[in-house]
């Protein structure tokens, strides 16, 4: 994988999602959905990098070639879960049918006081997991998020939620700092998730298979809990439609046990192991993908043209790849 997530422009900017954050909470969420399909028709005419790397996914999760209406339905999936964030980060889980399953399991380590690490990807709606906070209001949640990536977005939710803003641990700070915002959270038995699907550019990776190809997964968080030797559970919000939600908690780890001689050894069987979970989450609800980026190391990557100059973030000139 490359660094192409960090260089896609943000869809829609800022006026087009405070827009839809007014239509949400003053016209409810039944008017702002049936938005979401002129949204939808707009992505699937005009970014055709997003459109291309959704039907490369596709195809290999379905099993067969992607039509223009899976695309389609793979945009409003999407489009969908940015929308309940609304209402996820606003507190308003009454709108919502939440199912989870593995939640005793997380439990048991933050009954002793332990801090523990939940591992998301971008498979579903990590916004989903604000139900925790609802069944363990004692236990303090942070979350390692890039606060520069999606600045508009960023703006958005420090607007909706202020508490969950000021608890966000900022990934773009340097890794030593990064690590010790995460150990003096855990310390105090803090829940804090982070999505370990995306490398930030110039962090270790591994290569691994996925879904029949090769692609790059982060060491860091794996280093990180084997540093802090933390509990890891891994952990999606799934999308099923509607006002349905299932969150999925497997725990992955009671803690991660790694050596100076074979830290490499440990490191590598973890992101195997994750990489092999993700996949089986994924083939279950491909619509959830939500990396629509070049994600595969694929020789036989299709080259698609260049964007134009006022939809292209500055230095991307050559044409890309797109998984």
């Amino acid at each position: 994988m490359s660094d192409d997530w960090k260089q896609r422009p943000e869809g829609g900017g800022w006026f087009a999602l405070w827009l839809i954050r007014a239509i949400g909470c003053y016209g409810g969420r039944s008017v702002a959905r049936a938005l979401l399909y002129p949204i939808t028709l707009y992505f699937l005419l005009r970014r055709p990098y997003e459109r291309a790397a959704s039907r490369r996914f596709l195809d290999r999760a379905l099993g067969r070639p992607a039509t223009l209406w899976d695309i389609a339905k793979h945009i409003h999936t999407f489009a969908s879960t940015i929308l309940d964030r609304v209402f996820l980060l606003s507190g308003e889980l009454d709108r919502f049918d939440i199912r989870t399953h593995g939640l005793d399991a997380l439990h048991e380590p933050l009954d002793r006081g332990q801090g523990v690490l939940l591992f998301g990807s971008h498979l579903g709606s990590f916004d989903a997991m604000r139900v925790l906070g609802t069944k363990r209001p004692q236990t303090k949640i942070r979350v390692v998020l890039d606060k520069q990536h999606n600045p508009s977005m960023q703006a958005l939710l420090d607007a909706l939620n202020p508490e969950l803003a000021a608890n966000i641990i900022d990934a773009g700070m340097d890794g030593p700092s990064v690590l010790l915002a995460i150990k003096e959270a855990t310390d105090e038995g803090a829940l804090v998730a982070l999505l370990v699907d995306r490398a930030q550019p110039g962090t270790p990776t591994l290569d691994v298979p996925f879904m029949g190809g090769t692609a790059a997964f982060p060491t860091s968080p794996w280093l990180i809990a084997a540093m802090l030797k933390l509990p890891v559970c891994l952990a999606w919000g799934l999308y099923r439609g509607g006002n349905r939600y299932e969150l999925d908690f497997r725990m992955f780890s009671e803690g991660l046990v790694a050596d100076r001689h074979n830290r490499a050894a440990v490191m590598a069987d973890c992101v195997r192991r994750y990489a092999v979970a993700l996949e089986d989450r994924a083939r279950q609800a491909p619509y959830n993908w939500f990396n629509f980026f070049e994600f595969w190391r694929d020789d036989d990557a299709a080259t698609i043209p260049v964007p134009p100059a006022a939809d292209r973030p500055a230095g991307a000139d050559a044409p890309r790849r797109v998984a």
